[in-house]
């Protein structure tokens, strides 16, 4: 038998699966850490690490561990409609839920006993479990003539507009710009289900960023925010 203990964990504005960009990278304008825990909390367990400009994260996709997996998904890339192997995919539902992302590292603080990992743009959901981190290294890590298959374009993006009282209920709060960015960019991608997209959809959406509720709908090629809510 084998068992892993986290190493600590992330805190991002993604709140919930449904606001989660697929990939990391595609939310430019939000930042996350991790937190470290346990004995990997301590300054010499990062030594030397500011020397590098990305860290690769592996963690757990623990929301979905007791759902279990299957051999084949229907990757949202593909419509949604098209089965591949688990395998050939980065399904959240996967034999062990380990997943990995190449992040920005930005800086390493420490506030009292605690230390932190200050990262840029991540594509995981708030407190997600950390279960390693190891250094990226350009010259082995990047592969210029790599072949993406059916991923190897970056996923289009719609455009996103906002209501006016979404704005209203933006602008009082200290973070306006970068909070409203961040909501742009993700729903820029359009979280919704694959099978939803290029189809009349008059049902209202919501995803929780930060401590807000965001609401939206979509209308034909752009993408509204109705209503912006504090939890």
């Amino acid at each position: 038998m084998y068992s892993i203990e986290p190493i600590g964990f992330v805190e991002s504005p993604y709140k919930e699966k449904f606001a989660v960009p697929r990939q990391p990278r595609l939310v430019p304008s939000a930042t996350s850490r991790v937190r470290l825990t346990g004995q990997a909390n301590c300054l010499e367990a990062v030594r030397g690490i500011e020397q590098f400009s990305h860290v690769w994260l592996l963690f757990l996709f623990d929301q979905n561990l007791a759902a279990g997996w299957k051999p084949t998904v229907r990757p949202p890339r593909l419509g949604g409609n098209e089965r591949i192997g688990v395998l050939a995919s980065r399904s959240t539902f996967r034999p062990n839920g380990i997943g990995m992302s190449a992040v920005e590292l930005k800086d390493v603080t420490i506030k009292g006993d605690q230390v932190y990992l200050e990262l840029g743009n991540v594509d995981l959901v708030d407190n997600t479990p950390i279960v390693d981190i190891k250094p990226y290294i350009p010259y082995s890590d990047s592969i210029a003539d790599a072949q993406g298959g059916y991923a190897e374009q970056a996923p289009d993006t719609i455009d996103v507009i906002f209501s006016e009282s979404a704005q209203k209920a933006l602008a009082k709060r200290p973070e306006a710009a970068m909070e409203t960015a961040v909501i742009k960019q993700v729903l820029g991608q359009d979280p919704r289900p694959a099978y939803k997209k290029n189809k009349p959809d008059n049902k209202e959406y919501a995803v929780n960023l930060f401590d807000l509720n965001v609401k939206f709908i979509v209308e034909g090629n752009f993408i509204t925010v109705t209503t912006i809510e504090c939890f």
